[in-house]
């Protein structure tokens, strides 16, 4: 049985100074984020803009290479010592920015910190599997699971190394405002609602970053990110359109960067809470909604439709499971049979292309839903939608992402019962998806999994729109190749003159 745990294992002030002189580029790199991040602490929100900044400020216990294999970075080397435990190899030689040394008890320590429940972190379901960690002597930390545990190398991509002597010394809030890890960046500062600031790790053990200084600045307007990429005053600017990319690629003044992820988009059905208590009033939002013209006519093609809740880059990801199609006819009789016009409100955030969600406002309005919109900034709406099923918005349109490319990330926070970000409960699906994480054998958590995207085919909790495509606009000179999970590893980025 370890045999195979081991083999399953293995498989507005936005105008800030501009940037200087392009043979200068190197020592400060700016980046347009859409928002500022919501935390610099790794194990509380995981939200794109925070995992862009604290990513590189911190070292996770495994990482991915640029092949999307998972590969060492503070472990070194992992052997299975039961189907329950799991001894990591800590890599000598590591200090965190403040000097001090990187130990198996730092280790140890954040791994009990994430899955403690009173941190509260939104990433615990994710790791809730693991019941134990312990320094092992100088050099390993050993890791107790509550049984056998097929995607904790992928989770394990998320675990941020942090000092156990600053945390417990100033405690979480100011450790937020202040981090410490032993990343190829350090944090220098944050004006709050404008920008953070990070500088080169000149003693960081791996490959260093190749800019002197990063500025992740807060630019919520798109069409302000592509101009700031074509007047050269950033250097990579995250979550454009389409449209805009393409009159980036126009003007010659930067180049456009794209790639599939494993995120998704997809709209949340309360179905705790009227209207969409009554199944027909889900299955009508599912009908109503044309998934290919929104990608086409919208998205520009780049963005793919999906039926389920994964994407081709998930384990767990089937082809034939296609959801509802696209019949506003059916969608009319079926709120017509409701009773008609139910009054919806869709919550959504900043980060999220507003265009899609007027098209989603009209296209419920057009089958007979009375549809507003509320928008709202990222940390508003995450706080919003992690509020459990009683507590959750009725409708919300979102984005979701585990960042490790397993169904087990995917599924579990949001369709297990218990989870803070749940929108259903169902003693059927707690079944299948503790099941599917608790066994080796690949083919059964296949089997488990199907039975959980079936279900959601079926009872609608949510209605899943289409595999986002990740569009940056980049200033020419950069040499970097996006990646599915979104990692924005600032020590893999080169510049050619």
């Amino acid at each position: 049985m370890a045999s195979r745990l081991k083999a399953c294992l293995l498989g507005a002030v936005l105008a800030l100074v501009a940037v200087p002189a392009l043979a200068e580029a190197k020592d400060r790199f700016v980046v347009d984020l859409v928002n500022e991040p919501s935390t610099l602490d790794p194990q509380l929100q995981w939200n794109p803009d925070s995992y862009y900044v604290y990513r590189n400020i911190f070292d996770n216990l495994v990482t991915r290479d640029d092949k999307g294999e998972i590969a060492p970075q503070i472990a070194t080397a992992w052997k299975v010592l039961s189907d329950t435990q799991v001894e990591f190899e800590i890599r000598d030689g590591v200090t965190f920015h403040d000097g001090s040394t990187l130990t198996p008890e730092d280790v140890a320590y954040s791994v009990s910190r994430i899955i403690d429940p009173k941190l509260a972190s939104p990433q615990r379901g994710q790791f809730d599997k693991i019941v134990k960690a312990e320094a092992n002597g100088p050099h390993s930390v050993v890791l107790t699971l509550a049984g056998p545990y097929p995607a904790l190398l992928a989770q394990l991509v998320k675990l941020s190394i942090v000092p156990k002597h600053v945390v417990e010394v100033v405690g979480n809030d100011a450790f937020n405002l202040k981090p410490v890890g032993s990343g190829p960046y350090k944090f220098d500062g944050w004006q709050r609602g404008v920008a953070v600031t990070l500088t080169r790790n000149d003693a960081y053990w791996g490959q260093k970053g190749p800019f002197a200084t990063a500025v992740f600045r807060a630019v919520p307007d798109a069409a302000t990110r592509l101009a700031d990429i074509q007047a050269g005053s950033a250097d990579l600017a995250v979550s454009l359109d389409s449209d805009l990319a393409g009159q980036l690629e126009a003007s010659g003044k930067g180049k456009r960067l794209y790639t599939l992820t494993e995120r998704l988009a997809y709209l949340r059905l309360n179905p705790t809470k009227p209207p969409f208590d009554d199944p027909r009033l889900r299955q009508a939002v599912a009908y109503a909604v044309d998934k290919e013209g929104i990608t086409e006519g919208i998205l520009g093609g780049l963005d793919k439709p999906i039926g389920q809740m994964l994407t081709p880059a998930h384990f767990g990801w089937f082809e034939d499971i296609p959801g509802l199609p696209y019949d506003p006819d059916k969608a009319k009789a079926l709120v017509a049979e409701a009773g008609g016009s139910p009054k919806v409100e869709i919550a959504t955030g900043a980060f999220f292309d507003q265009r899609v969600v007027q098209a989603i406002q009209q296209e419920l309005a057009d089958v007979g839903f009375d549809a507003s919109i509320k928008l709202v900034d990222t940390p508003t709406f995450l706080k919003l939608i992690q509020q459990g099923a009683q507590g959750g918005p009725v409708l919300a349109v979102s984005r979701s992402s585990c960042a490790c490319q397993d169904a087990d990330g995917a599924l579990y926070q949001l369709f297990h019962s218990g989870n803070s970000w749940t929108i259903v409960e169902s003693k059927e699906l707690d079944g299948w998806l503790d099941d599917a994480r608790s066994t080796l054998d690949a083919d059964r958590r296949l089997t488990d999994y199907r039975k959980v995207s079936t279900f959601i085919a079926k009872e609608i909790p949510v209605v899943p729109l289409f595999q986002t495509v990740a569009i940056y606009g980049a200033a020419k000179p950069l040499q970097w190749t996006p990646t599915p999970n979104e990692s924005l590893f600032l020590n893999r980025m080169s510049w050619s003159e």
